[in-house]
């Protein structure tokens, strides 16, 4: 009788573990990566329009897919029509979505070796040391592509996704610039220096302004968070270091900001 009545226990015990597991994936197998999510109308005109991109699903209102009409592809993703309330709740409060967004698989991370090869024809490797919020590195993206940036690094830790908030504030941007997460900073600019890159570190506490500076090319743009500016190993791995020149009442310069006046910097000089 004991012995029966413990088996009666052990199975309903297994039953309940059965159900719990049933009612929370996170407790079974990991699943696959999920697919990013890309809101608002450019940045995801731009995701539809890349051919490196793997799209599954176009969630959009009618409004919306009127606007990206002339682009679609009837067989290149599922089409869902929804209402903005609908994507509202899928995306969030805060997301300003335009009455569109993607699913679509992330895009291949790019190597440092790869930017490497390509940097000698193009703009500057822009260098992010831990900015944290979407918005400025979106912002940074933009700027990035619409200055033909070789690529972007950042940290893997310490950097946000590169869908939601920041693919909205790139402007499709994402689809054009080469990102590079890397694990260590400082031994990603020793490798950039040892392949003739030539650094430069924008620091508002820095002597010369980047305005009278010569780099050479190809070069990176190093710049830090704005709470912290760059840290020890990053500015000590940067050939040099340059402030922008604020005469006004604020000194400093939200972080995107600066990258896209250093960037109108280097691509004026370059074009002399």
């Amino acid at each position: 009788m004991i012995r029966r009545s413990l088996s009666i226990v052990a199975m309903s015990k297994r039953k309940r573990s059965a159900a719990s597991n049933k009612r929370s994936p996170a407790l079974r197998q990991s699943s696959p990566r999920h697919d990013e999510r890309i809101h608002g109308i450019h940045a995801v005109r731009a995701a539809l329009a890349n051919p490196r991109r793997s799209i599954s699903a176009l969630y959009a209102t009618k409004n919306g897919r009127d606007r990206l009409a002339d682009i679609l592809d009837p067989v290149a993703a599922r089409e869902i029509e929804v209402s903005p309330a609908e994507l509202t709740r899928r995306l969030g409060g805060d997301a300003v979505h335009q009455g569109v967004m993607v699913e679509t698989a992330p895009l291949e991370q790019a190597s440092l070796g790869s930017i490497l090869e390509a940097a000698g024809g193009r703009g500057p490797i822009i260098v992010l040391d831990q900015v944290t919020d979407p918005h400025n590195v979106g912002a940074v993206l933009r700027s990035a592509a619409a200055f033909d940036a070789s690529a972007l690094i950042m940290t893997r830790r310490n950097s946000p996704p590169l869908d939601g908030t920041l693919a909205k504030a790139a402007c499709g941007g994402v689809e054009h610039v080469p990102v590079v997460l890397v694990p260590n900073l400082a031994r990603a600019l020793e490798e950039l220096g040892r392949a003739g890159v030539y650094r430069i570190g924008l620091e508002g506490s820095a002597n010369q302004p980047l305005e009278t500076a010569a780099p050479q090319h190809p070069c990176a743009l190093v710049l830090g968070s704005e709470h912290k500016g760059l840290r020890r190993l990053t500015a000590e791995n940067c050939d040099l270091l340059c402030r922008l020149t604020t005469p006004g009442a604020l000194a400093s310069l939200n972080v995107s900001n600066a990258a896209a006046i250093a960037m109108h910097m280097l691509a004026t000089r370059a074009a002399k």
